[in-house]
């Protein structure tokens, strides 16, 4: 029995039957690549719902706009309501990114303005690929782009359990590591507030309060509430939310998730900003003996100052330039995307792919031209670089079985 409970608002017509009964007998198979056609408004999306009740595996569909994919989460909503189905976008509203052009010397800091609710929505994605088995995760091409290591995220998950003996003091301290903000008046999702022997946590899922009570220095009752509070509103096009996992607390115990996907522990941190450090004594060579004082001088102050900000507080304005170290990758060596943290027997869906595929080919290219002048003007390390989308190629490594969803499919996808 699948662990899909596919809802059937109708009966598949005319040539869904085939399409469906095809499709799950192909990926049965192994089949690595398959194309399903249909035009507009053919019913592409129930089809897709089918086979993967089918094939009782989770899923990824890759869209190659916001609207669409929202539209496309919305249906599966509908098909699915007792299984998580979740909404994987970039989650600015304004993104202006870091620039510098050369001809009239002027620098384009990094601006963004960032939707906390499609933050949390990013967060729930990820809190169900950890935890759960009947998922369908709706996305854009944002899911090619680093989010930081799905290893040291779950590694980093705190987890509690009544009776244990842990100070109140002493769980403030770790939910600090995993970046939460004391905050006691405002309830947003990544903040905590002590109410004298109670901590209440804001899941940065935005889906759940977790109420802890202590009796002396042992957590004496814990218990979820579903989140009632400041829930930004979506779109009507995405409006809803998406129902994330509840962790039981029949076993006794609680996982609390990072507040951010970006999580280094201290010792790995230490040996991380000693390799930038090194990167950066290297850099300041080569720049000196090319004569770029300027770039130089350029680099110096600005990648120290960087450094401070991590030694001191573990987090940096652009943190993600030095993913590369934090995370302990070889140059060159492909960032941990969303996909990572998928299961290896994923699904995926390349939605309008004859659209959605050039767009994945042509994100790397793009990124690698703006943080090239970057590197060689001193504003950032040359492992900058490396804090990029995917390569096609390693995004053809990463997904599996794809199933290419198009009415005018390219070449590529037949």
């Amino acid at each position: 029995m699948s662990i899909f409970k596919l809802f059937k608002p109708y009966k598949p017509a005319g040539d869904q039957p085939k399409a469906i009964a095809e499709l799950t007998k192909l990926l049965k198979s192994g089949e690595q690549h398959q194309t399903l056609l249909g035009v507009t408004g053919s019913g592409k999306t129930f089809t897709m719902a089918n086979v993967i009740a089918n094939l009782g595996r989770p899923a990824l569909v890759i869209s190659h706009n916001k609207t669409l994919a929202a539209q496309l989460y919305q249906e599966f909503k509908t098909f699915f309501p007792e299984n998580a189905v979740h909404y994987f976008v970039s989650y600015y509203d304004y993104y202006q990114p870091e620039a510098y052009i050369p001809h009239s010397d002027t620098y384009i800091e990094k601006d963004a303005k960032i939707n906390d609710f499609i933050d949390a929505m990013r967060h729930a994605t990820t809190a169900s690929a950890l935890t759960r088995k009947d998922f369908v995760i709706i996305a854009s091409v944002s899911c090619i782009y680093g989010i930081g290591d799905p290893k040291e995220y779950e590694k980093a998950a705190l987890e509690i359990k009544e009776g244990m003996n842990v100070s109140q003091k002493e769980l403030l301290k770790k939910l600090v590591k995993l970046r939460y903000e004391r905050n006691d008046y405002e309830q947003r999702a990544g903040l905590f507030r002590v109410r004298g022997e109670t901590v209440e946590i804001f899941s940065p899922a935005a889906d759940k309060i977790i109420r802890v009570e202590w009796d002396g220095n042992v957590i004496e009752k814990i218990s979820q509430n579903q989140a009632n509070f400041e829930r930004l509103t979506l779109p009507r096009k995405v409006s809803g939310g998406s129902d994330t996992h509840q962790n039981s607390l029949d076993s006794g115990l609680i996982k609390i998730f990072p507040a951010k996907h970006f999580v280094t522990p201290q010792e790995k941190l230490d040996a991380a900003l000693k390799n930038i450090e090194l990167e950066l004594g290297t850099q300041l060579l080569k720049f000196r003996k090319e004569g770029k004082i300027l770039e130089s001088e350029r680099l110096r102050q600005r990648t120290n100052f960087d450094l401070k900000m991590l030694k001191e507080t573990g987090f940096v304005h652009g943190i993600e330039n030095y993913s590369r170290h934090l995370s302990f990758r070889k140059e060159g060596e492909a960032p941990y995307t969303l996909l990572d943290f998928l299961p290896t027997n994923f699904l995926t869906f390349i939605d309008e792919s004859h659209m959605t595929v050039p767009q994945i080919r042509g994100m790397y290219n793009g990124d690698r031209a703006r943080k090239e002048v970057l590197v060689n003007y001193g504003f950032r390390l040359p492992s900058a670089m490396d804090n990029r989308p995917l390569k096609f190629e390693e995004f053809d490594k990463k997904v599996g079985q794809i199933v290419y969803v198009s009415a005018t499919p390219a070449e590529y996808e037949l």
